[in-house]
């Protein structure tokens, strides 16, 4: 193909080619860059999003940690004032056990006054847990005798005075032992 055109416009023609293809290119690479501008925005958004509310979580588990920490020390406590109680009455005896065994020992003629137990203190390297102090009456002598043998099946260290041995009759005697 023949170009009749003179020089000079062909020259413009190119300039306004190349005008044109420069526009183009400017437009696309302004319009590519404003995509990826808004690109970078929505996720810069979405992430500030993101970010929130993992802060809000953050903050609802930091809430919930100190709820469970203080709920954990308060079941330490608990549980250390539980062993302490259950230190104690495993080292303790067990009086309801003993008043029922000196209940079954008692003949039936024999009545108590008193009962008293006294935890043992310097008693704890014979592993005796206490002493019980015993007052009461027995119609004779003999029905004392079988109440204090009785206690000697069961109980450690039996005591009856020497006064109680005394009157024959209408004895009004005390005792003492160990338990364990």
């Amino acid at each position: 193909m023949l170009n009749l055109l003179p020089q000079q416009q062909r020259e413009e023609l190119k300039e306004e080619e190349n005008f044109k293809l420069t526009l183009i290119l400017g437009i696309v690479t302004l319009a590519s860059l404003i995509c990826f501008a808004l690109i970078l925005f929505s996720i810069k958004i979405s992430i500030g999003g993101q970010l929130s509310y993992q802060k809000i979580f953050l903050e609802q588990k930091k809430a919930e940690s100190s709820q469970l920490q203080n709920l954990e020390e308060k079941m330490k406590s608990l549980n250390s004032i539980l062993k302490e109680l259950n230190s104690f009455y495993q080292n303790e005896a067990n009086l309801v056990e003993v008043s029922r065994l000196i209940s079954g020992f008692l003949p039936r003629e024999v009545y108590l006054t008193t009962l008293h137990f006294n935890k043992a203190a310097g008693l704890e390297k014979e592993k005796y847990s206490g002493e019980v102090f015993l007052a009461g009456f027995a119609p004779s002598r003999e029905t004392l005798t079988v109440f204090k043998k009785n206690l000697e099946k069961e109980f450690k260290e039996v005591y009856f005075p020497p006064e109680n041995w005394v009157k024959p009759t209408d004895i009004s005697f005390t005792a003492t032992f160990k338990v364990k």
